[in-house]
């Protein structure tokens, strides 16, 4: 069975724009059961992007996520599948502005450490970003996959493919 790595905005946006917690609390039992069989995880960088608001999304994931479910990213494997993600990004300075690149590979910015986990773990990258193979302003995550040829699918996709229903 596949196994699948979050990102931060299938949190955000369904909590913001789909599923609201006081509305869809069965699509939250749902994350909350995958979780607990281990099909689902993120990593340390996504749960401070998260943690960075106060509001009913972090209680959420207080009470009911393990503490485990946020993989450590300043593991070596991890870190070497790291430096060759930002050197992808350096090369390809033709492309992208300075800003992009510099943005990609910020310290706190959960998207270069999601590709590299998911590289390193083998996993499917669960991600609400579109490729948007020519822009110059900011490098997105399923374009990243695409050149490391890491299957890369948002939510909805994710919940198909274990044939999951809520």
């Amino acid at each position: 069975m596949s196994k699948f790595v979050l990102d931060a905005n299938c949190f955000i946006q369904a909590h913001r724009q789909i599923y609201p917690i006081d509305v869809a609390s069965s699509f939250w039992k749902k994350l909350k059961d995958l979780a607990d069989r281990e099909i689902i995880v993120s990593i340390d960088k996504v749960r401070g992007e998260l943690f960075e608001n106060e509001d009913e999304l972090t209680k959420w994931i207080e009470t009911h996520l393990d503490e485990s479910f946020f993989k450590d990213t300043e593991v070596d494997s991890v870190l070497f599948q790291y430096q060759q993600v930002v050197t992808w990004a350096q090369s390809n300075s033709d492309q992208y502005v300075p800003r992009a690149i510099e943005d990609f590979m910020q310290y706190d910015n959960a998207d270069a450490w999601l590709v590299a986990y998911a590289k390193e773990t083998n996993q499917t990258l669960v991600t609400y970003e579109v490729s948007s193979p020519n822009s110059q302003t900011k490098i997105k995550i399923p374009d990243v996959c695409k050149a490391f040829n890491i299957p890369c699918v948002n939510t909805i996709q994710m919940l198909r493919d274990l044939s999951e229903t809520f």
